[in-house]
C-alpha cells in the first residue's frame, strides 16, 4: 500500500493576507500597514490572479480552510471577499463543513459588514478585543472602546455560529486579581474560543522604542508573568475551555481548524503581502515567501505573474524540526513515529531528563509538553532538537 503523504496527517489550508490597518498598534510586529487609499479593484484581481497560480499545483485537493488574516480584513470589500470565496470553491473541492475565517476588529463600522461577511461565505470570525478596561485599550493604541467591542461581539455572534476573541494580558500595571476578574468577565460572554497572548515588546515596533528608551514602566516581571499565564491556564479549564494550544482555549469541537493545519504540520497555500507557505509537490515540500511591501507585492503579481519571492525545498531534517516546533505547541503534543518517518529521532537521555523534570510526558508514541513544559517551551525545544 502507498504510503500517505506526510501533510495529510494536518490537512489542506488556505491562508490570505490583508496588509491594510486603520493605525498600527503600538505592540505590533505584523507585516501591517496604513494606507490612505487603496484599489480595491486592483487588489481583487491580484488575489483572484494569486488563487488561479496556486491551484496549478495542488489540483484536485480537498481544501478544509480558509482563513484571512492581517492587518485587519474586516476592512476589506466584503464584495472584494466574496469573490475569493467564489473563486476558491471553482479552483479546488471544499471539505463539506469548511472552516472560513475572518479576522476583524470590533469598531462599529466593521460590526456593520458582518453580515456582508456571512453572505459572501465567512463562517468564523476571530475579534481582537484584547482587553476589557477602556484604559487599557487606549494604552495598547485600541481604536475601540470597550462598549463598542461588546457590542460588536453581540452582533457577530447573532451573524455567525462560530465567534472567537483575542486577548493581551501581562499588560503595564496587571496584577492577578485584575486578570482573573478581566478573563472571567470575557469568559461570560458566551465565548467557545478564546486566544491569550502575553504581551511581548518586539524590536521595532513603537513599544519596543518605548522600552528601550525607559519609557514603557510598569511591565509585570518574570515571576508574575508566569503566574499570570498559569492563572490563564487555570480560569479558562475551569469554565470548559482547556488550552489545546498554548495560547489558545476553546470547548472541544470549537477548535481553529485552520491554525491546527499549522500546528500539526499539513500543508498550506500563503497568498498576499508577506505570506508564507507550504507545499508538498512531486518534486518535495516546498516552502514559500512573499513580498512584505504591499506595492511590492502587487507589482510583482501584476507583472510576473507570482508575488513569491522564495520558493525552495525543505530537508527531511528541517522538516522534523519545523513539526516538532509546531506540534508541541499542542496539548496533543508530537508523534514520534512520524518524527521518525522524517528521520528525527529526539536523544533518549535528554528525552528521559525532561521527563524526569516535568516538562515532558512520553505515553506510547505521543509526545507532550507538561504545563510547566509550555512555560519553557522554547528551551525544551533547544534540548530536543540539539545536534
Amino acid at each position: 500500500m502507498t504510503e500517505r503523504p506526510d501533510w495529510e496527517a494536518g490537512g489542506f489550508g488556505l491562508y490570505i493576507h490583508w496588509p491594510f490597518c486603520a493605525a498600527k498598534c503600538p505592540y505590533c510586529d505584523f507585516n501591517s500597514h496604513v494606507a490612505a487609499t487603496i484599489d480595491h479593484t486592483r487588489w481583487r484581481k491580484a488575489y483572484l490572479a494569486e488563487l488561479r497560480r496556486a491551484a496549478r499545483e495542488t489540483h484536485g485537493r480537498v481544501l478544509n480552510t480558509v482563513f484571512f488574516g492581517g492587518g485587519t480584513p474586516s476592512l476589506m470589500d466584503p464584495g472584494t471577499v466574496a469573490a475569493i470565496l467564489d473563486e476558491v470553491r471553482r479552483l479546488w473541492p471544499m471539505a463539506n463543513d469548511p472552516e472560513i475565517t475572518l479576522e476583524a476588529n470590533p469598531t462599529s463600522v466593521e460590526a456593520g459588514k458582518f453580515r456582508a461577511f456571512r453572505q459572501g461565505g465567512i463562517t468564523r470570525v476571530s475579534m481582537g478585543v484584547q482587553s476589557l478596561r477602556d484604559d487599557d485599550l487606549r494604552r495598547l493604541g485600541r481604536m475601540h472602546s470597550v462598549a463598542e467591542a461588546r457590542q460588536a461581539f453581540d452582533i457577530a455572534r447573532k451573524e455567525f455560529d462560530r465567534v472567537s476573541f483575542d486577548m493581551i494580558y501581562a499588560r503595564q500595571g496587571q496584577t492577578r486579581e485584575g486578570w482573573s476578574a478581566e478573563l472571567t468577565e470575557a469568559l461570560s460572554m458566551a465565548v467557545d474560543h478564546l486566544s491569550a497572548y502575553q504581551l511581548t515588546i518586539e524590536p521595532g515596533t513603537a513599544f519596543g522604542d518605548r522600552y528601550a528608551r525607559g519609557k514603557l514602566r510598569d511591565l509585570p516581571d518574570d515571576d508574575l508573568s508566569a503566574d499570570l499565564y498559569d492563572l490563564t491556564q487555570e480560569i479558562c479549564t475551569a469554565h470548559g475551555m482547556p488550552a489545546y494550544e498554548v495560547s489558545n482555549h476553546a470547548a472541544p469541537g470549537s477548535e481553529s481548524r485552520h491554525n491546527l493545519i499549522y500546528w500539526r504540520y499539513g500543508d498550506y497555500i500563503g497568498i498576499g503581502p508577506g505570506a508564507h507557505g507550504r507545499v508538498t509537490t512531486p518534486e518535495g515540500r516546498m516552502a514559500s515567501e512573499t513580498h512584505l511591501a504591499p506595492g511590492a507585492w502587487l507589482q510583482a503579481v501584476e507583472q510576473r505573474g507570482t508575488g513569491e519571492t522564495l520558493r525552495s525545498t525543505l530537508p527531511a531534517a528541517d522538516q522534523a524540526a519545523e513539526y516538532l516546533m509546531m506540534s508541541l505547541r499542542l496539548s496533543e503534543g508530537s508523534d514520534l513515529s512520524r518524527l521518525a518517518r522524517l528521520d528525527l529521532a529526539p536523544d533518549a537521555a535528554r528525552l528521559s531528563h525532561l521527563q524526569e523534570l516535568g516538562l515532558v510526558a512520553l505515553t506510547g508514541s505521543r509526545l507532550r509538553a507538561t504545563q510547566a513544559g509550555r512555560r519553557v517551551l522554547n528551551g525544551v525545544l533547544r534540548e530536543l532538537l540539539m545536534d
